[in-house]
């Protein structure tokens, strides 16, 4: 952390100038950066997570959340991936503004650490299917699925990324089509996949389907790094195809639906290991090559974002400036370590708490950007902890709320709690923060020395 860093901090809820912004000039093409993002629609996750919801509510319930949920990612995100390209702002430049120096380090962490978790998870998916199909010891699939990615992530988004997806893209959509076609060729038509019948609980099923999704609303962190990379002319186009409602249409839609589908085709239980059962089943070695593209895809985002979020973890806290490609390797080594020990064990509770962190930044996000939008009213103040006591309270509620076994309900709704806690207290802790605005004739809110703020200044 800079001497700057300390001695005149970021007050809360106070949009100021950012040198990480990135200029217009470095900005990607509008097809270039889709190809890149639209990376995360191949994860085999897509797939389990619909199966596994419509097992525990039945499909017509997960229908019903999977519906929902699109509309809610399509709209978050069409505002956050909007401001993201007006700004160029990062994950840790927009935390920085909203908590102050405790959102440079505490941001990048919980990001770093949530796309390293999922890049272990995935990269598992692919060695634990190398090993089915060819035999071996784990431990040197595991450096196997490591080694590869480190070379694809080096390059940025524009130089190597958005090639090596928009190629593999094409792949995955004829291998889902393959899957579907042997499936049912092998097994036959499932009747009623579709009708399945929801078990009891105590929410609404469509209600438990919606909080299962909830709970990878880091999507939403992913989407804001990678907009911030978008042509501000582009944005309309990129926050409704490349990062809103047309990509989770596809993502959360298309992918469940086939996921449902293929799982009933062989009458297995929806987990992650059992759609590479399914796959392999449906396709042999093919279906191995269609593993390998998915999780590629999806591995290329989850290493480039942590060592991104690595670097500037180390800038911010430690003060080391060193290329991103450093932290490439480093994220390699870290997830091969991870791989070595038993995690899942501790996976599934470490990224529920970190999903904890993650809801409560994202109602923190839509709040800021509420009350900074061009011409509208900003807040400043000299309340520098405000905002990151806000962020801290909300996350200990919520994860309070996870962990305690004495009301499963409060413990399935603390995704929820999270985000109504943290927007409340945001929100409060800026109207304390208030001074009167001045407007002027053409509309534009300025602080009390009469000059706008820089977010202000900006236009869509």
């Amino acid at each position: 952390m800079s001497e700057r860093d300390i001695a005149t901090p970021t007050p809360d809820c106070s949009p100021t100038a950012d040198e990480s912004a990135i200029p217009e000039s470095q900005r990607a093409p509008r097809w270039s950066l889709t190809m890149a993002w639209w990376a995360m629609f191949s994860a085999m996750f897509w797939l389990y997570i619909a199966s596994a919801s419509s097992d525990a509510v039945g499909v017509p319930n997960t229908l019903a959340g999977m519906a929902l949920t699109i509309a809610t990612y399509g709209i978050v995100n069409r505002i956050l991936s909007r401001y993201a390209a007006r700004t160029g702002l990062s994950v840790e430049s927009l935390s920085r503004r909203m908590f102050g120096s405790i959102g440079s380090i505490l941001a990048p962490l919980v990001f770093a650490a949530t796309a390293l978790y999922y890049g272990v998870f995935e990269g598992s998916i692919v060695a634990v299917a190398l090993q089915d199909y060819f035999g071996g010891d784990l431990r040197i699939w595991y450096l196997v699925c490591v080694i590869y990615m480190i070379p694809l992530v080096l390059g940025g988004v524009a130089t190597w990324l958005d090639k090596i997806n928009g190629i593999l893209l094409p792949f995955y959509v004829i291998g889902l089509i393959a899957v579907i076609a042997a499936a049912t060729i092998k097994q036959g038509y499932p009747h009623g996949w579709l009708d399945s019948a929801p078990t009891t609980g105590p929410l609404p099923g469509w209600l438990t389907s919606y909080l299962i999704y909830m709970g990878v609303w880091v999507m939403m962190m992913y989407t804001f790094d990678y907009a911030r990379l978008a042509k501000p002319r582009d944005a309309k186009f990129h926050g409704t195809v490349t990062f809103g409602w047309v990509f989770y249409l596809f993502t959360f839609g298309v992918n469940g639906l086939i996921g449902i589908y293929i799982l009933d085709c062989w009458g297995i239980a929806g987990s992650e290991s059992g759609v590479v059962q399914a796959v392999i089943n449906s396709l042999g070695f093919a279906g191995v090559v269609l593993i390998l593209i998915s999780q590629t895809r999806i591995n290329t985002a989850n290493y480039y974002l942590a060592s991104s979020n690595l670097q500037v973890l180390a800038d911010r806290a430690l003060g080391i400036a060193s290329p991103r490609a450093v932290w490439v390797i480093a994220a390699g080594i870290l997830a091969y370590l991870f791989m070595l020990t038993d995690v899942l064990s501790y996976l599934l509770k470490a990224l529920a708490w970190q999903g904890v962190l993650v809801t409560a930044w994202v109602a923190i996000a839509l709040v800021h950007i509420a009350l900074h939008r061009p011409g509208g009213k900003a807040t400043t103040g000299n309340g520098v902890g405000a905002g990151a006591l806000a962020w801290l309270v909300a996350s200990a509620i919520g994860i309070a709320a996870t962990v305690q076994t004495t009301y499963p309900v409060l413990a399935q709704l603390a995704p929820i709690i999270t985000v109504a806690f943290a927007a409340s207290l945001y929100w409060l802790s800026c109207s304390r923060l208030v001074r009167t605005p001045i407007r002027r004739a053409e509309g534009v809110t300025t602080n009390d020395r009469n000059h706008p703020t820089p977010e202000e200044a900006q236009t869509v």
